[in-house]
């Protein structure tokens, strides 16, 4: 998916001034890109138009089993489409900025996944190891990581077109429904608690610095940080017009897998972790004096709990994306519901179980989508800007300086 970035757009297009679909071009041809594919099929009002992979027959394929009408040879070939409005960036970290750029230079909306920047050798000669990227000092990740998020933000606001951090959480139901709450109640937001957790990814990509850019705390840990974020920020704007930001950060991370009790009879969880955290917990200190505590973790069974608790001063309130009560379920043994899917990362189907009535829709997926089409249509900022995505890396790369050296991080 090589790029020159040597497309030019006309930017911003005339909003709100079409009945046509919102037209899509979807980039990469991996596992996020059929979920994303999958999801904008049921999205009133949008279409995915193209795609294109770094393989064209990779994209070919893709077109093929998802319906896309067009596979692109490459990334020139789709931004250079006029039929393109907007892209969705589903690609390895490692080409975020890359992506985002060309795109911003060909005029096209964009929509990119989490984490918007991450650090994976980018700043160094030839073709880095896994050994010299996880060993790079924590704080020249930060530098790096933050410099590429805000080259991105600046590369859509030079072109005058929308740039949505891809955080669904932040559109979850459960979450927007909890911040008409805070907002209603005329209290303060005082303590923040969130977690994502599950039994691990087993992708060998997952496992290495120089694929992932982190572990846990970035992968899923991400995921509370942004919604703190946006919560504390959206606090601060309706109260009087100025936003509550993050001033520092403390963090430990480990792999907890390394427990040399741990055998792989017992274990059930994801093992193999090469220089990433399998577990990973940040503090935040906001401008207001309140706290949120986030954490991501690979070491739970039973399938993908995430949820946020917000602690006010005339107010509590649980927020619960997965699992929730919609529906329960019991089964006497693992096939009484064989070939049904009933969550994400559930190891077993025997016992009981919560299976998910529509996990798009509970964790905010379609609502996201629905967000960033308004956004291009309407020329409104997103929920879930750049500016957030940009904030949630550069606390997560802090966190992962406090980890290192044992201190609070200023921001």
């Amino acid at each position: 998916m090589h790029a020159h970035c040597c497309v030019t757009g006309s930017g911003r297009y005339l909003l709100g001034m079409t009945d046509s679909p919102l037209s899509v071009g979807l980039i990469g041809a991996g596992f996020l890109a059929r979920a994303r594919a999958a999801a904008w099929r049921k999205i009133a009002g949008a279409e995915v138009t193209a795609v294109c992979s770094r393989t064209p027959a990779r994209a070919a394929s893709f077109a093929g089993d998802e319906g896309v009408p067009i596979a692109a040879a490459d990334l020139d070939e789709l931004l250079s489409r006029e039929d393109i409005e907007a892209v969705d960036v589903c690609v390895p970290n490692r080409a975020h900025r890359e992506v985002v750029e060309c795109a911003a230079q060909a005029g096209k909306h964009i929509l990119c996944t989490k984490p918007m920047a991450a650090y994976v050798g980018q700043d160094m000669e030839g073709e880095p190891d896994t050994a010299a990227v996880g060993a790079v000092d924590r704080a020249v990740m930060m530098e790096v990581a933050v410099a590429d998020a805000e080259a991105m933000v600046r590369a859509a606001r030079e072109r005058d077109v929308v740039l949505s951090y891809a955080e669904n959480w932040i559109h979850a139901p459960s979450i927007q429904r909890a911040a008409g709450l805070v907002a209603s109640s005329g209290g303060s937001l005082l303590e923040m608690r969130g977690w994502e957790s599950h039994s691990g990814s087993h992708s060998e990509y997952s496992m290495q610095w120089l694929h992932a850019g982190g572990g846990a705390l970035l992968r899923l840990g991400a995921h509370p940080i942004g919604a703190m974020l946006y919560l504390k920020r959206e606090e601060g704007l309706q109260r009087d017009g100025s936003a509550i930001l993050p001033v520092s950060v403390s963090a430990e991370v480990a792999d907890l897998t390394q427990n040399a009790a741990l055998d792989d009879e017992t274990c059930r969880v994801a093992r193999g972790w090469v220089d990433v955290e399998n577990w990973g917990c940040c503090v935040i200190s906001f401008s207001d004096g309140s706290r949120g505590v986030a954490y991501g973790s690979d070491n739970k069974l039973g399938g993908m709990q995430s949820k946020l608790e917000l602690s006010g001063s005339n107010f509590h309130l649980e927020c619960n994306l997965s699992p929730n009560d919609m529906l329960r379920a019991y089964a006497s043994d693992e096939g009484v519901f064989e070939g049904e899917y009933l969550m994400e990362k559930l190891d077993s189907a025997a016992g009981w179980s919560t299976p998910m009535t529509d996990e798009s829709w509970s964790s905010g997926q379609f609502a996201m989508l629905e967000d960033f089409r308004d956004a291009v249509r309407g020329g409104s900022t997103p929920r879930s800007d750049g500016e957030l995505g940009l904030a949630v890396t550069r606390v997560v790369y802090a966190a992962y300086l406090s980890a290192a050296e044992g201190r609070r991080v200023d921001l």
